[in-house]
């Protein structure tokens, strides 16, 4: 039965991908570089914008610190706002909290970026702690932010503790750290990159994210 219940925020706990689509978009343009598809960009949701940026475009050191921060000018304004909700997700964290689970975010989103989407929507009040990455590159990888989470929820048994998320880059960083993960499919990852990687469970729906946990 696990005690601490760690969330990624990015097409996990809400929808952030319209939000972050526009500012990438928005980013894009600046640079000059054309985008076609904008579903192309689906595969920046989830890993950290340094890494995607330099994998996807082959980006070097001074072009990703532009693109970052073009893309910040966007998300602040206007881009973090723009969250839809995923059916059942509230009740959810409703029944956790009630249950005695302890709750935490552990997302590669900038720290302060997520604390004001999750204030924003009602949905900080859930969580002991939002953990995610620094502005200064001090945290990046999603294994220093699961970690940095466990560190402040107390963990020392890490056999007590799970990380629900959609992506592979939330499997991996599990599997750094030590512990279990669940893989939801709802959001912007699929079954065969997280099976690839070895994720404990996979969850289709909110309800059975529900399930693995409380049942």
């Amino acid at each position: 039965m696990k005690k601490v219940i760690l969330f990624d925020l990015d097409g996990t706990l809400v929808d952030t991908g319209p939000g972050i689509i526009h500012s990438l978009e928005y980013a894009m343009s600046k640079l000059g570089i054309p985008v076609g598809d904008p579903t192309e960009l689906h595969k920046f949701i989830g890993p950290p914008l340094s890494e995607s940026f330099q994998q996807f475009y082959g980006f070097n050191q001074e072009q990703t610190e532009l693109g970052i921060k073009y893309y910040r000018e966007h998300y602040r304004a206007e881009g973090m706002y723009e969250v839809e909700f995923y059916p059942g997700m509230m009740e959810l964290l409703e029944h956790l909290r009630e249950s005695g689970k302890t709750l935490a975010v552990a997302t590669s989103k900038p720290e302060e970026f997520a604390i004001k989407i999750l204030e924003r929507i009602d949905f900080a009040k859930y969580f002991s702690f939002i953990c995610g990455s620094t502005l200064d590159s001090q945290r990046t990888t999603k294994a220093e932010v699961i970690a940095y989470a466990l560190q402040k929820c107390g963990v020392t048994d890490f056999g007590s503790a799970v990380i629900v998320g959609d992506r592979k880059y939330d499997v991996i960083g599990a599997k750094k750290v030590g512990i279990d993960s669940i893989g939801v499919l709802f959001g912007y990852g699929n079954r065969k990159e997280l099976e690839e990687e070895g994720v404990t469970w996979i969850a289709e729906t909110v309800e059975e994210i529900y399930d693995i946990l409380l049942t």
